[in-house]
């Protein structure tokens, strides 16, 4: 395909094309086309006009075959010439994510964008703002007149690595599409309790009430240059000289997040998941569309080898995925490797917070595979378990870490898991009260703070080290 005829192909998809031959210019364009259609539709929802708004379309022509190409693109050199194209939603959200991908996709192939409006309208329940309320009542009354979310156009195929565009139309230029985005932002928001705005590109998901209020008082101490506020469920935002706006919610919501936030996005956003593979694969399916430059894991396990002690820390290398949830879209056989730069960060984090020299941190550190099942009560089917166990040489179970890792892999964001031993119910040390109120005491700080300095170490050791190959397939969409 010609450029003339990646041109007459993109008329299919979209109308209004124009070149854009710097990357500001394209997102200014893109900011301009999307808020012009949000403004059409909210004038059609009080009467004041009629007709759908459309999501923008951005799209990029690849001239050469990937041997022609000597620069190095950051996130691997396209497969075939051709269009690539998507539709977008939300540019001041992405705002720094666009410019970025803009600019190097520009700079490696020396080539003009083209930014549209797409043929896919945007739907009404996408442009309401959460403020507004958007009733039933309301839904009812417009639904006969107004657009409202396809399904059919919403999946995961071209990060399930399944996606086959149609003969002539434009190869995916992204992972998600527009539909796709916006759906988990609206889920976000709603299982979060706060707005996507808040989120921060460094993510800990926990399962304990314990690390939430840790990582608060953490956050109070913190407010001042490098993190300007804290975001709370309800969008309740704090200073350093305490509450700025908001009120929290008398009820939290289903997976409560807590932002420390930083100027360039750059802070730490806790999720308490809560208990489950079912949780920690919805959370991850709806935080990939922000693209964060990495997620880990600080939760509990089970210790299964008699060196273990209560404690005791698990750095994850493998997994086995017995947890059962994403073998539709990501087979049990495609193996789920190791990040280096996360591996390496955790375990350095780890001596630092723990002040404990390398001989030492092994006996208080064991790295090695981990199961995740779906089943809490593992125990009481042990006897089907044991050759599974022994077999895999997992020193450890938990219900959660594979799904996040699997969930990264499958999204290409970077992951990691560390965890606390906190039973050995092979060795007749099961989560009794004393027992866990002790654990509790006298783990949860540290280990949390040992997250918390992952964090920070893989930021000053720069993002576009973490990005690794190892999570891109052979024909990806140029954008991360």
């Amino acid at each position: 395909m010609d450029e003339t005829q990646g041109l007459e192909a993109l008329s299919r998809v979209g109308t209004a094309f124009e070149r854009a031959a710097t990357a500001e210019s394209a997102y200014e364009r893109l900011v301009t086309l999307y808020e012009g259609e949000v403004a059409r539709v909210a004038a059609s929802i009080k009467g004041e006009g009629k007709g759908s708004g459309y999501y923008p379309y951005l799209a990029f022509f690849q001239r050469h075959n990937a041997a022609d190409i000597t620069a190095r693109a950051r996130y691997d050199i396209l497969l075939e010439p051709g269009f690539y194209g998507t539709t977008i939603t939300r540019p001041k959200l992405y705002d720094a994510y666009l410019r970025d991908q803009l600019s190097d996709l520009m700079a490696t192939y020396r080539a003009p964008v083209y930014v549209g409006l797409s043929r896919r309208p945007i739907p009404l329940p996408y442009v309401v703002k959460s403020g507004e309320g958007l009733s039933v009542e309301m839904l009812q009354r417009h639904g006969a007149g107004f657009d409202l979310p396809d399904l059919h156009a919403t999946d995961d195929d071209i990060a399930n690595c399944v996606y086959k565009p149609e003969s002539e139309a434009p190869r995916p230029l992204s992972l998600f599409s527009a539909e796709r985005t916006d759906y988990s932002l609206a889920r976000l928001h709603h299982y979060t309790g706060t707005s996507p705005e808040h989120f921060q590109k460094f993510i800990l998901l926990t399962n304990y009430q314990r690390y939430v209020d840790g990582f608060r008082d953490f956050a109070a101490a913190q407010l001042g240059e490098e993190y300007t506020h804290f975001v709370a469920p309800g969008d309740t935002v704090y200073g350093k000289e305490g509450l700025i706006s908001g009120e929290e919610p008398a009820s939290l919501p289903q997976m409560p997040a807590y932002h420390l936030c930083r100027p360039d996005g750059h802070g730490i956003t806790l999720v308490n998941i809560g208990v489950g593979p079912s949780n920690a694969k919805t959370i991850t399916d709806h935080l990939a569309v922000l693209r964060p430059h990495c997620w880990l894991m600080v939760g509990h396990c089970a210790g299964l080898r008699r060196s273990q002690k209560l404690g005791d820390y698990v750095l994850a290398h493998g997994y086995v995925r017995d947890d059962n949830v994403l073998n539709d879209m990501l087979p049990a056989w495609v193996p789920v490797p190791p990040i280096a730069e996360v591996q390496v960060a955790l375990q350095q984090a780890t001596q630092e917070v723990t002040q404990l020299g390398p001989s030492e941190i092994k006996t208080r550190m064991r790295t090695g595979t981990v199961l995740t099942t779906d089943d809490r009560n593992w125990e009481l089917r042990l006897r089907a378990l044991f050759s599974q166990i022994n077999m895999s040489r997992a020193i450890a179970v938990d219900m959660e870490s594979a799904t996040i890792a699997a969930n990264g892999f499958r999204f290409r964001v970077p992951y990691g898991t560390l965890l606390c031993v906190s039973d050995r119910p092979l060795h007749g040390e099961l989560k009794l009260p004393g027992m866990a109120n002790t654990f509790y005491r006298t783990r949860i700080s540290q280990h949390l703070m040992i997250g918390i300095e992952t964090m920070r170490a893989l930021r000053r050791n720069g993002v576009d080290h973490l990005h690794s190959r190892k999570l891109r397939g052979f024909d990806e969409p140029p954008f991360r």
